[in-house]
């Protein structure tokens, strides 16, 4: 009789735990402030300590290992490497009462057998987050939030603006924020300067020659559009503005002030999922204007009634490039800090002068192992352009031939949920040159394995 009494609690505690995610000071443990809700999980005395009648901290971390090895990068142009990253990221979460909180975070990375060593690769001890929040309410479930600190910044899908996950090294922003909530809707106005990452200690500073601001309203659509029991749909509307002293696209250097105006429908309904993204960015670069534009898609379908519960997905992305070198103007697109595992765990090109689709196949083997698989075929959107790394350097300039086909990706993808606070990853990828890269240069077979263990409480 106990156990069966005890059993509705259970329930309710573990549906109260938040989903870990990128940024760590999103997930609320204030829950565990009444103890009918812990389960007894070694972690709950670190997520809730109480200091005070209203004041409390949380501590957490997260320990990555993760193992690259690559051949022919950039199709031979570049030498082969094979290298270990770790990556430790402690938090400490003071809520001092309902209406002031503190959070910091701190991030050792290290690369072992790296070369050579870059600041995505390694920070071996600087300051990630540290800011402070006033919570002020405004009316009936609506509060403002005002932030000003250190901190990570990621929007929608993280097309454009994203943690940088995927590398050794995340990117931080030394920012003012300040957000409004409401039952059905959130608004994001912030002015930042993005942190330049060095690979030593405590040596990490505002990047002087780049600004960054921007606002961002995210809202529920009515159920109507998603009637399902799960189903749900909203949309963003948003503006972000760059100011950069100097910049490089397609073989030109000069000041870039661009603006971005972006809307974005996502949602799922049954069985059905869907995100489309369309982007238009217009300002001046050098002596010249921008005028830049880009849409990315996603829709998929998972089939629940078929062993695996199978989902097939298909992206397309068109995302504009410049058309003629010679004049002033530039149409090459600008993914701002966009996320950078941007295509697959084989990211060699970055969201510039593209078109491709993205054809993926994911199946839940069991509770634990899901298995994905993707083929992604590139083309350049214009033939006088270059195509770009994430980061937005030349990975081969476009002058050499104006064949349009970069070549295709194929990739699988194996993780396994060990436990809410452990998982892991292996995944094997092979880009295959297309005209282009023949006509360019070297034209091997990029071959990518990536072995990943994340722990995260």
């Amino acid at each position: 009789m106990a156990l069966l009494l005890s059993l509705p609690v259970i329930c309710q505690a573990q549906s109260l735990e938040p989903p870990l995610t990128l940024l760590r000071y999103d997930e609320d443990y204030s829950y565990l402030h009444n103890p009918e809700t812990r389960t007894g999980k070694w972690w709950e005395p670190l997520k809730f300590i109480p200091l005070t009648e209203k004041a409390y901290l949380t501590l957490g971390s997260e320990f990555r290992l993760r193992y690259e090895s690559i051949e022919n990068d950039n199709w031979g142009l570049a030498k082969d490497d094979a290298y270990l990253w770790l990556r430790f990221m402690p938090y400490a979460d003071l809520h001092a009462s309902n209406s002031i909180r503190l959070f910091g975070q701190l991030i050792i990375a290290e690369a072992i057998d790296r070369e050579p060593v870059t600041p995505i690769d390694e920070n071996r001890a600087d300051v990630l987050q540290l800011f402070g929040d006033l919570v002020v309410p405004i009316g009936d479930d609506s509060t403002l939030t005002l932030r000003a600190g250190r901190q990570l910044l990621i929007y929608g899908s993280g097309r454009l603006v994203d943690v940088r996950y995927g590398p050794n090294v995340l990117q931080p922003f030394d920012a003012v924020t300040a957000i409004i909530k409401k039952k059905t809707w959130r608004v994001d106005a912030f002015y930042s300067r993005p942190v330049s990452v060095d690979v030593g200690v405590f040596d990490d500073k505002i990047n002087d020659a780049s600004r960054f601001w921007g606002a961002y309203l995210t809202c529920n659509l009515p159920k109507i559009l998603a009637p399902t029991e799960n189903g749900r749909a909203g949309i963003d509307i948003y503006y972000f503005g760059l100011d950069r002293d100097r910049a490089v696209f397609n073989g030109r250097a000069g000041d870039e002030q661009r603006h971005t105006l972006g809307a974005r429908f996502f949602g799922k309904a049954e069985n059905l999922d869907w995100d489309f993204e369309g982007f238009y960015q217009f300002g001046q670069f050098a002596s010249g204007d921008i005028r830049a534009w880009s849409f990315a898609s996603h829709v998929g379908y998972t089939f629940r009634h078929l062993r695996f519960s199978p989902r097939a997905g298909l992206k397309a992305n068109i995302i504009s490039g410049d058309k003629n070198p010679n004049d002033r103007d530039i149409e090459t697109f600008n993914p701002l800090f966009p996320k950078a595992k941007y295509f697959g765990e084989l990211t060699p090109l970055g969201p510039q002068n593209l078109i491709n689709g993205h054809l993926d196949l994911s199946l839940s083997l069991t509770d634990k192992w899901k298995l994905l698989f993707s083929v992604v075929p590139y083309w350049r959107y214009s033939s006088e352009d270059a195509i770009y790394d994430i980061g937005g350097n030349i990975v081969r300039p476009g002058g050499g031939s104006t064949a349009p086909f970069i070549g295709v990706v194929w990739e699988p993808v194996l993780s396994y949920q060990f436990s809410r606070i452990l998982e892991g990853l292996i995944s094997y990828s092979q880009f295959f040159a297309g005209d282009f890269i023949k006509e360019t240069g070297p034209d091997r077979t990029i071959r990518f394995v990536t072995l990943e263990l994340l722990f995260k409480f």
